[in-house]
């Protein structure tokens, strides 16, 4: 027994190579804050990010040369994907702890929320924090939005059947067929499409009135569809404080979130010029059809409850519509920007429940967005259409799943069922836990845990009522996030290698 674990270990050494490396790449990257700290002279925040970052670098090139190369199988690039973003969480968390003076659990909370692109946060006062801070946030989330693994493997040049095998583990993002043969060729178009939305965001607001730092962070947490804000009010700030054009940064916002949202497939087929397949595409039908009638429903909902309160004319009617377009557009796309709080009267009931069914379903395959995606949403509903059909149709009538005109396999409608009810699983579980360690009510602790597993941000309770949680919910939500971001196998496989199943 003790012979067959020391053999299994061996066998797994240059997991620690993977790791190294990628410790060295967010080593690199923990530098960039140098910048806002030199522009706007934070030389107090100068120790917070260079002691994490050469800590990084120099275990990282330790644990690279120490330990051999070797090609991966898939249960090794399983593990080596969900230890490489509790890892990369853990690091991204230091400069919390040593320039905010945060504590390890609600640095680490921070940090995996920011590179899941999940958005829930734990802070207060964003307004007076370092800047430096505040751009090490939004960034890795822009990391986070297509994967760092996936920047990891590309600029270490570890192509073939290994990069290939990594790429299919680290998760949702890319679960699709390739946009080029070659899984470097594919990395680079990827990064492209995401580099070119990420330049496109900062000019627009750049042009609706924010500032260039604001620009910067904001078009690293929108694309990414992160959702963290560099002001507390998020982006109701500008409306608040009567600066620029929030009108055209709302709706920049939202182009980019939908943007970001959308399987990026689609964004390479519509640059070779097959544009039709936005519309056409079985998910972007499904995704649009989530968008127009959650838009529609919350309209006429909030009408339903203030027409019998106080007339409301055309002025109103636009009001109601951003605020509506705005908001659905952030969850369904898991951004979690917020001009109007979730929580206040503008949802009625009905709205509330509308906003909560967003954060289950999510966005697209293929996209930065999380929750349980809306393919695997549309594939359920077909898959129970034609279940009705066989209860009308002779027993001997063989009914195929087909979706944009390919027959789905078993196979695959049962790693889509398995998916679905693992991460409503986790759910219910992560809900219960929040309710039994917490004051909060039912509603309050189903919609934190639905943020949490859905990579969301938003929730139906206070910021300052989430940092005030008790650890035990902390950590639950800090396993939600690295679940949901990376659909829960890469966990599932570490956990039974460390319980000794496999």
């Amino acid at each position: 027994m003790f012979k067959e674990l020391l053999q299994n270990i061996k066998e797994r050494l240059y997991i620690f190579n993977y790791l190294g490396s990628l410790l060295v790449i967010t080593g690199l990257f923990m530098l960039l804050p140098l910048i806002p700290i030199f522009i706007y002279d934070e030389e107090q925040s100068l120790y917070t990010f260079i002691i994490p970052a050469t800590f990084a670098i120099v275990s990282g090139s330790f644990l690279h040369m120490s330990f051999p190369l070797k090609k991966p199988s898939v249960r090794g690039a399983m593990v080596i994907t969900a230890l490489g973003w509790i890892l990369v969480g853990l690091i991204g968390g230091l400069p919390y702890i040593i320039g905010l003076k945060k504590s390890f659990i609600d640095a680490f909370f921070e940090s995996v929320s920011g590179f899941t692109t999940t958005g829930i946060t734990l802070f207060e006062h964003l307004d007076t924090m370092p800047k430096s801070i505040l751009f090490w946030r939004a960034f890795t989330q822009w990391l986070g939005g297509i994967g760092i693994l996936s920047f990891f493997m590309a600029v270490s040049f570890r192509g073939g059947s290994i990069a290939a095998a990594l790429f299919s583990a680290e998760g949702h993002k890319v679960t699709v067929a390739r946009p080029a043969p070659g899984i470097f060729h594919t990395l680079v178009i990827l990064w492209s499409i995401y580099g070119g939305f990420s330049l496109v965001s900062f000019f627009l607001f750049l042009i609706g009135g924010m500032g260039i730092f604001d620009a910067i962070t904001h078009a690293f947490t929108c694309i990414s569809t992160g959702g963290f804000s560099t002001h507390d009010a998020s982006l109701a700030y500008w409306e608040q404080r009567g600066i620029g054009h929030p009108w055209f940064i709302e709706f920049s916002a939202v182009a980019i979130m939908l943007a970001g949202g959308a399987n990026f497939l689609i964004h390479y087929r519509a640059l070779q010029g097959k544009v039709k397949s936005i519309f056409t595409d079985f998910e972007m039908k499904w995704y649009w059809l989530f968008t127009f009638c959650a838009v529609s429903l919350i309209m006429v909902d909030h009408f339903v409850a203030f027409s019998k309160v106080e007339p409301l004319d055309l002025a109103d009617f636009f009001k109601i519509f951003r605020i509506s377009l705005f908001q659905v557009s952030s969850l369904i796309t898991s951004t979690g920007y917020l001009t109007v709080d979730i929580n206040s009267p503008f949802f009625p009931a009905l709205s509330k429940q509308i906003l909560l069914t967003l954060m289950i379903v999510g966005g697209c395959i293929g996209s930065t967005a999380g929750g349980i995606k809306v393919m695997r949403a549309g594939v359920l509903f077909r898959l129970f259409s034609r279940e009705l059909k066989r209860l009308i149709q002779p027993r001997r009538a063989v009914i195929p799943l087909v979706i944009s005109g390919k027959v789905v396999e078993s196979e695959e409608i049962y790693r889509v069922a398995a998916l679905v009810w693992g991460w409503i699983a986790i759910v219910m579980v992560g809900a219960f836990i929040t309710a039994f360690f917490s004051d909060l009510g039912p509603w309050q602790a189903l919609s934190g845990m639905a943020s949490a597993m859905g990579n969301m941000g938003p929730f139906y309770f206070s910021v300052h009522k989430m940092a005030n949680l008790s650890w035990v919910i902390k950590l639950t939500y800090i396993f939600a996030m690295l679940a949901g971001r990376l659909e829960i196998l890469p966990l599932a496989v570490l956990a039974a290698i460390l319980f000794r199943r496999l």
